[in-house]
């Protein structure tokens, strides 16, 4: 998605070569592409459906809506791609590792705009985004490197990282001698005029870069309240104009549940916002513990809280995935996907599974909306990039790291090794960090009231970078041959509910499932459409994975659920994809072979690409080396639906 030109003229003439192939294998693969539909039956993709004219997608593929003119209000709802988390030299981290773009040029970044790189490099999103957000960390927000903070004997360690003296194990040493002053441990450091500086700088570039009808921009920043390094971390998005004199951040408090009381004082100040957690993977069981912050059982307040202050979750960004664990889901075959197993800020300290993850999180409040009757894990999905140099890096073939400071690749040996036998400079860390992820909504136009209100009804979904597209209906009086009506969109709306909504169960009667995706023109064509489910039997929570929608007129096996492989392959040589497998679109309706109406349900889609080359072995073959053994060569680009709820 973002291009630079650190690459040498040949690698970047190749490059070009494999994006003209994919391009013409993208507009084959709209044109001739079948779809799976219900219990693996294969039927012909006829006129573009009102899902593909609803998605902004064309019979080709052609049209985005990123940067598009304004247009009048759709009921049926477009699809706009947009980063709520982005990081600037505001944010002390970002700063000290060589960032100094402004939130004014990550806005720019945002519609399209060239950036010069930390590194010195440039960078370009190949698309234009539809909505973005600056969320610099609230805590220590702003750099004045006049501030009286600033002659404090430590600020010396800041400078020499900012410098890049300092490398390797000396850098983290440094951090953890000025860890303190972050954590808000030390007093007298904290100077609240530069705070309310940025902050109105904040505001400002949020309202300046707002165009409604073309690109839509939130004032928003991080809270990262993270006790012993277990993150419990939230980017909080206000909905219009409307913001507080300073954001609150760690320093009041590390609990949430702090700063939902003071979202809910906003509201009633007519300042709404909601509060999106991130990295629960990396919270060590805290971000979905069954317990309050101070270790009280779960009550109806607290659910009602959540709910309300919190309706989405980040699952994927370059930390990580947080959908699920293959500790938590042993017999879901892609739930090893870009593993982030440490506490956020804590080097290589293992964060626990449990607790930790989405689906988890998603059973575990079923079993308390059956015993107690609340639910406080009720909320949609979004992906973001967390990137720390006021850009974003959602692609494979153009990752260029999370943050400003430039170093050695992850697969680029050293030759000979270093004496302590060591073959690769990034550490462990940086090396298992992904390209990733991008937020989907489903939104009449683009405005922040339009979006905001997507975010609300939990209408999103999120995807590691490409920008595919994906619905999720379910309903009970949807006809046979609804996959194939024109207007697919009304009739999906008027006889259910989308993605983030809830059906009860009329008696014994067993809903259908609208499943949809089309590919991102410029990814990867799609292997299958899933649909997870998880459930609550006798007090017992249980998990199951169906595919639903295989591509190439494939057909689910009903025995075992899955869809044969379709032999899409990788050249690991040059990062070639074959152009001989994979659909361009892929929907079916769906019933549930083991419905039971007297048992509560959640049900969610995940999409995934043919696979392709990893970030890491794109850098490999740009440098002319082998692939690091010890990563995945390469990985299957995902999206995953906010889920329905079925109720008895």
């Amino acid at each position: 998605m973002p291009r630079h030109d650190r690459r040498s003229g040949d690698s970047l003439a190749h490059r070009r070569r494999i994006a003209a192939r994919l391009g013409a294998v993208a507009l084959l693969g709209l044109t001739l592409s079948g779809c799976a539909g219900n219990d693996g039956e294969v039927a012909a993709a006829g006129p573009p459906s009102a899902v593909e004219r609803q998605g902004g997608v064309e019979p080709q593929g052609a049209a985005e809506s990123a940067g598009a003119a304004a247009t009048a209000a759709d009921p049926l709802r477009n699809v706009y791609f947009g980063d709520l988390h982005t990081h600037t030299n505001f944010s002390y981290d970002a700063f000290l590792n060589g960032t100094r773009a402004t939130p004014d040029d990550a806005y720019r970044y945002a519609q399209g705009e060239p950036l010069t790189h930390a590194a010195g490099f440039e960078i370009q999103l190949d698309r234009p985004l539809d909505f973005f957000a600056v969320t610099d960390h609230a805590s220590f927000l702003g750099m004045d490197p006049d501030q009286e903070a600033s002659r404090h004997p430590d600020a010396e360690l800041a400078r020499r990282i900012a410098a890049g003296e300092l490398t390797g194990a000396e850098r983290g040493a440094a951090y953890a001698d000025i860890r303190a002053h972050t954590l808000g441990t030390r007093e007298g450091l904290l100077d609240l005029d530069v705070v309310r500086s940025a902050w109105r700088e904040t505001i400002a570039a949020a309202e300046r870069h707002n165009d409604p009808g073309r690109f839509t921009t939130f004032i928003a920043y991080e809270f990262t309240g993270s006790p012993e390094n277990q993150n419990l971390h939230r980017n909080v998005i206000f909905r219009g104009s409307a913001a507080p004199e300073v954001p609150f951040s760690r320093l009041d408090s590390f609990n949430p549940e702090a700063l939902w009381a003071w979202m809910d004082r906003n509201r009633e100040a007519g300042m709404e916002a909601l509060a999106i957690p991130h990295n629960s993977n990396g919270s060590n069981g805290l971000m979905f513990r069954l317990a309050t912050y101070a270790g009280e059982p779960l009550d109806a307040a607290y659910a009602e809280t959540r709910t309300r202050n919190e309706p989405l979750v980040e699952i994927t960004q370059t930390k990580g995935t947080s959908d699920t664990h293959p500790a938590l889901s042993p017999n879901d075959e892609w739930a090893d996907f870009e593993i982030w197993s440490y506490r956020i800020g804590g080097g290589t300290t293992p964060s626990q599974p449990q607790g930790s993850y989405v689906r988890e999180a998603y059973l575990n409040g079923l079993r308390l909306e059956e015993e107690r009757g609340i639910n406080p894990f009720r909320f949609g999905l979004v992906g973001a990039t967390d990137n720390h140099a006021g850009s974003g890096a959602p692609s494979e073939s153009d990752y260029f790291t999370a943050g400003g400071r430039p170093q050695r690749g992850a697969s680029i040996p050293f030759d000979p090794p270093r004496p302590d036998g060591s073959l690769y400079s990034a550490s462990p860390l940086g090396a298992i960090r992904g390209a990733s992820g991008l937020t989907g909504v489903w939104a009449e136009e683009n405005t922040r009231e339009s979006i905001f209100d997507a975010f609300r009804r939990k209408e999103t979904f999120a995807t590691t970078g490409p920008r595919m597209r994906l619905r999720f209906f379910a309903g009970y009086d949807y006809a046979d041959d609804l996959a194939d009506d024109p207007d697919l969109v009304a009739a999906a709306y008027a006889g259910g509910v989308a993605m983030g909504g809830e059906l009860a169960a009329p008696g014994d009667r067993v809903p259908r499932f609208l499943v949809w995706a089309s590919r991102d023109p410029a990814g990867n064509p799609l292997a299958r459409l899933q649909v997870i489910k998880g459930w609550i039997d006798g007090g017992e929570a249980h998990e199951r994975v169906y595919d639903v929608a295989c591509s190439d007129g494939l057909s689910v096996d009903p025995q075992t659920h899955r869809c044969p492989d379709n032999g899409a392959t990788v050249d690991l040589g040059t990062c070639a994809a074959s152009d001989d497998a994979g659909d361009a679109e892929l929907r079916a309706l769906w019933a549930d072979p083991d419905f039971d109406p007297a048992q509560r349900a959640v049900y969610y889609v995940r999409a995934l690409e043919n696979p392709s080359c990893r970030w890491s072995t794109w850098e490999a073959v740009r440098a002319g080396v082998e692939p690091r053994p010890d990563l995945p060569a390469t990985i299957q680009e995902r999206a995953w639906s906010s889920p329905i709820w079925v109720t008895p």
